[in-house]
């Protein structure tokens, strides 16, 4: 059963050494996803387990201790998904997915044990829905950490330029997410969220999925969108 939720934008530059001069910036992101994480570690989980949007590469489940790294992004930096429980782990942990390690060290996660789980951006919302079940049946106390932004579209500069729906859209998953609308996620329009580059719409109605029946309630701890990207952080418990 799911027990509580933590939901963080999952750009690289969330990484100080990423975004270098820039990084105060993202001081309060990074702040209001140290407090949503600390709502997961109150909750006294027997499994975390990471969802964030991912390439075929990186889909599918990722074991503790899992490296990923920001070489990629100019950065001389390894991450661990959470400390490994052996000598040997895997690579490849998607981007979103490093960013969730990079967060969960600099918060000393030890709360329990973890995964990681790499969804691909296409993934149907119900198919999304359905592994949320999943998750949230697969123990007592389940926790989940999900990472992925808002709509790319918010400026002219934004990765996606500029769309006229995006804040529209924007303001709803915040709303929902700051509500813990279950409802309200499952509906997220797939093919808009695809044309906004809103990654977050697949793991947002995994969690919609693990949540129903749940109960929670909702906060939202930071709405902005810096860059043109919409970051979003919420907690539920």
């Amino acid at each position: 059963m799911l027990v509580a939720a933590a939901v963080c934008p999952c750009p690289p530059l969330l990484v100080p050494e990423v975004a270098a001069g820039a990084a105060p910036e993202l001081d309060a992101a990074r702040a209001a996803c140290t407090d949503a994480v600390g709502v997961l570690a109150a909750a006294r989980p027997d499994r975390l387990v990471v969802v964030g949007p991912a390439d075929r590469s990186g889909r599918g489940r990722h074991p503790q201790g899992a490296r990923g790294s920001f070489r990629g992004f100019g950065v001389d930096l390894d991450v661990r998904l959470g400390r490994s429980p052996g000598d040997a782990a895997e690579d490849g942990l998607p981007p979103s997915l490093a960013v969730a390690a990079w967060l969960l060290d600099r918060t000393e996660w030890s709360a329990s044990p973890l995964e990681g789980l790499g969804v691909g951006e296409p993934l149907a919302a119900e198919r999304c829905i359905e592994v949320g079940g999943e998750i949230a049946g697969a123990a007592d106390r389940v926790a989940l950490l999900v990472m992925g932004d808002a709509s790319a579209c918010r400026t002219l500069k934004a990765p996606g330029y500029f769309d006229e729906r995006a804040a529209a859209f924007d303001a709803e998953a915040a709303r929902a997410l700051g509500a813990a609308d279950v409802g309200a996620l499952m509906a997220l329009d797939e093919d808009l969220a695809y044309e906004l580059k809103a990654a977050g719409r697949a793991p947002w109605q995994v969690l919609a999925g693990a949540a129903e029946g749940a109960g929670l309630s909702g906060e939202l701890l930071y709405e902005d969108a810096p860059y043109g990207v919409g970051y979003l952080v919420a907690a539920w418990s």
